[in-house]
């Protein structure tokens, strides 16, 4: 590996993120581990970057400088470094929106609003992918992020949500069938006391997709814009989370807008800080 001279890192409650460009390299680099194992990260800094200088945002940016003596270090906002970053992804969107509510959907939820000359924070969640695994993990047993998707793609949510098509059974629903009318609300409605874990682990996922949505557009309308770019590591090799999301804003008359390397947005700002 060539030299690192300059180094950011978003230390999050699930994840330490890092962005990084090798000498003479025309693209940024990007890298996490779990910050459960934040000594993981601290070695191969040492080990690959031990004089660069290193820019940290995020929750356990504290803890993680504690460790990291041998670096010239700085520490950033995390809702500028997380803003900034996102703006730097956009520049290779050629239909990229100028204003537009930016959700962060990590550990929990977050929602900015963000035009070129200013962004704010309007809000937030705790529903987000904390929720996704911690309950995927009570009524399952299942702890796993990949495993909870890859079980998930195979599920009914029918079987476990109230549509509104079950209310209106029979007859023509004023609204669209297939919404939601309850998360979870055909539990006990249907008789039955066992659910295939599949099916319970697709309702988690269609209740934080729809609750981060929900807010999201909300606070779309509230700005006047009709663009929600949405970043957060609940979306990585997410896609039944990401439809859940796209199809929900556009039903609710916005655009959804995802990055790629989206969840490294606050990585991305703290190295453009340097």
């Amino acid at each position: 590996m060539k030299q690192i001279l300059k180094m950011g890192i978003d230390a999050g409650g699930t994840l330490i993120k890092i962005a990084y460009k090798e000498e003479a390299s025309a693209s940024l680099e990007f890298i996490n581990f779990p910050s459960a194992r934040m000594q993981e990260a601290v070695s191969w800094i040492m080990q690959h970057a031990p004089k660069a200088k290193v820019s940290i945002t995020g929750g356990k940016a504290a803890l993680l400088q504690s460790y990291l003596s041998q670096n010239e270090i700085s520490t950033i906002v995390e809702f500028d470094a997380t803003c900034s970053g996102v703006q730097y992804l956009l520049r290779d969107i050629k239909t990229a929106p100028e204003a537009f509510v930016l959700t962060n959907c990590g550990t929990g939820t977050s929602i900015h609003y963000t035009d070129p000359n200013k962004h704010y924070r309007l809000g937030g969640s705790g529903v987000g992918g904390g929720t996704l695994i911690g309950l995927s993990y009570l009524l399952t047993g299942i702890g796993d992020f990949n495993e909870i998707i890859h079980t998930a793609k195979n599920g009914n949510r029918e079987r476990v949500d109230l549509k509104v098509s079950h209310i209106y059974e029979g007859a023509v629903p004023p609204i669209p069938g297939d919404l939601t009318a309850s998360n979870f609300g055909n539990v006990r409605l249907d008789g039955s006391n066992t659910r295939e874990v599949a099916d319970l682990l697709a309702s988690v996922m269609g209740l934080v997709g729809e609750t981060v949505t929900t807010a999201s557009v909300l606070a779309a309308g509230q700005c006047g814009v009709s663009s929600i770019v949405y970043i957060g590591s609940s979306f990585v090799g997410n896609g039944l989370l990401q439809d859940i999301v796209t199809g929900y804003t556009k039903l609710r008359g916005a655009e959804a807008v995802f990055l790629d390397h989206g969840p490294f947005s606050g990585a991305i700002g703290a190295w453009l800080s340097l």
